[in-house]
């Protein structure tokens, strides 16, 4: 394999195992930015996934190709709506929201895999129409990074990039963003101004539960495959990248960059020929491993939003 084929195939898998970290990650920000922890990533990305998995095998013979991008709608539907037994019970009944959230990282695996053996009597499917390679017109023609960067790689991969500035933009640029940080900041404060804490606490919640489901069902669509393992703390990478990159998402991003670099290196390691000697089981590890290293190294640096975590009560 030559040097620009390797460069290629390294970019591309980075951003193949990235981009669900990215789209997971900003998530995260938008919920956290409004006051809600969330560390349900987990389980809204395995119901993304599952759900855009179930939409595949029903109507892949009737859409064709439409199928996985149709798919991952559905993903970031069914995200959206699982998000909100988060958002209830953190916002309306108060709870605590390290264990609301745990409690969706326990009921999506497990109700996954039973809706799988009710419908295709199997814990264990695969798609036959997932999200394919693709090389861009004219850019793929530029010397040196044409081959590299626009070259059999994936479309998801430019829209995470494109995600990671709008949301940068509405959280930094907009009324909505100064509102839904506010209510993260100082609800009370947020409050006496007339912002309704409560509504801009449930945008954050939903929209990490729309962009964990998109995430999910990216992860999905690509690897064309559903099982209990298929989701298997990619959301909690994407909790470390949200709090490496300071929850804002330019930093989420290119944190994100940097921990899907790691799984692509544990999986195509093979094809380096530096460490292509090297233990699976050690490289199968890097990811977490760098993961440990980043949350000790940063969290103690990293600062949360004021009120993230602590729930509000409005005064009367």
């Amino acid at each position: 394999m030559s040097g620009i084929n390797l460069l290629n195939f390294l970019v591309v898998q980075t951003f193949l195992y990235s981009t669900p970290y990215i789209f997971t990650s900003i998530g995260g920000v938008f919920s956290e930015r409004g006051g809600i922890v969330n560390v349900g990533l987990e389980g809204i990305m395995t119901i993304g996934a599952f759900s855009s998995v179930v939409f595949n095998l029903v109507f892949a013979k009737s859409l064709g190709g439409l199928t996985p991008w149709l798919a991952i709608v559905i993903g970031a539907l069914i995200g959206g709506i699982f998000s909100l037994l988060h958002a209830v019970a953190t916002i309306n009944f108060r709870a605590d929201h390290i264990i609301s959230g745990t409690v969706l990282n326990l009921i999506a695996p497990a109700l996954g895999v039973f809706l799988l053996e009710v419908f295709f009597n199997s814990g264990n499917v695969n798609i036959s129409v997932n999200l394919g390679y693709m090389s861009v017109p004219l850019l793929d023609k530029i010397p040196i990074l044409g081959p590299i960067f626009f070259t059999q790689t994936y479309l998801t991969s430019f829209i995470a990039v494109a995600v990671a500035i709008l949301a940068w933009f509405v959280i930094f640029k907009t009324r909505f963003g100064l509102r839904l940080r506010s209510v993260g900041e100082h609800p009370q404060a947020a409050d006496t101004l007339g912002i309704n804490v409560y509504w801009y606490r449930y945008m954050g919640v939903i929209l990490s539960g729309i962009m964990g489901g998109i995430g999910g069902a990216i992860l999905a669509q690509s690897t064309a495959n559903f099982a209990v393992t298929t989701i298997a703390g990619q959301g909690f990478i994407s909790l470390a990248a949200m709090i490496f990159g300071k929850w804002n998402p330019i930093g989420a991003f290119f944190a994100s960059l940097l921990f899907g670099l790691t799984t692509a290196v544990s999986v195509v390691y093979k094809n380096i020929p530096l460490i292509s000697n090297v233990p699976q089981t050690l490289l199968q590890m890097l990811p977490y491993l760098v993961t440990i290293i980043v949350l000790a190294l940063f969290l103690g640096k990293a600062v949360a939003p004021k009120f993230d975590g602590i729930n509000y009560i409005k005064s009367k």
